[in-house]
């Protein structure tokens, strides 16, 4: 054992460094170019789309079956421009590693070998990601899934390599919460809620706090006997 110790230290210490080509000099002109930002947002989206989009990431509002298809449409042809084959919905469930299971946009019409690439709302806001939407030959009954994975549209989209990345939380079909985002989200419109009944007392306009750092940031906990003697005393 300790010789495949001091093998791998020296394959550490001796590995030379990889050399990367930037695709330009200056990192503003290729940062962020594989994420479906506000940038593109704007390019693919209609006005109404964009501005749906907006107001659920602003206001915490809810998007209609229309526009998500809108939106949808526009991701696929955004992520098609950009080479990409394949979508997923990009989830942390409660394994300390990130999932995804991956769907082609490719879809057969099923009249004479016509297909089309298709993606629409319905796909981009729910996924089954026990591979109950797969086909089975009547192997075993995928009729309901345990678990559903739903479009977080808080966080924007993102390709690697040929695939459509969405970001999503996941939940069982009860509610409860599967992975380690849910809680997060829910922590955060919690805090919400409080925060405006707050606010109202002081100005009925505020309808939506939005939270933008941590406690940790703000304050350390210190065990008293360290207090007394630590920062105190001295």
């Amino acid at each position: 054992m300790a010789s495949i110790r001091i093998a791998a230290l020296n394959d550490v210490l001796h590995r030379k460094p990889r050399h990367v080509e930037p695709p330009s000099d200056k990192i503003s002109d290729f940062f962020g170019e594989n994420v479906f930002n506000q940038k593109r947002m704007r390019k693919y989206l209609t006005e109404d789309a964009y501005n749906s989009v907006q107001a659920v990431i602003v206001e915490g509002k809810r998007i209609e079956r229309k526009v998500a298809d809108q939106i949808a449409s526009s991701m696929r042809d955004w992520a098609l421009s950009k080479g990409a084959t394949h979508y997923t919905h990009w989830f942390q469930p409660l394994t300390g590693a990130t999932a995804e299971k991956h769907d082609s946009f490719f879809e057969p019409l099923g009249s004479g070998g016509d297909s089309i690439e298709k993606f629409d709302g319905t796909q981009l806001v729910q996924q089954e990601p026990d591979a109950s939407s797969f086909p089975h030959g009547g192997i075993r009954n995928t009729f309901e899934a345990r678990g559903y994975t739903i479009w977080d549209p808080t966080s924007p989209a993102f390709i690697i390599d040929r695939t459509l990345c969405i970001p999503t939380i996941f939940i069982a079909y009860t509610g409860e919460a599967l992975d380690n985002k849910t809680p997060l989200l829910r922590a955060l419109n919690a805090v919400d809620n409080a925060a405006t009944d707050v606010c109202q007392y002081f100005d009925k306009n505020v309808s939506k706090v939005n939270s933008s750092l941590g406690w940790e940031q703000e304050y350390f906990l210190v065990d008293k006997s360290f207090l007394m003697r630590d920062l105190i005393l001295f």
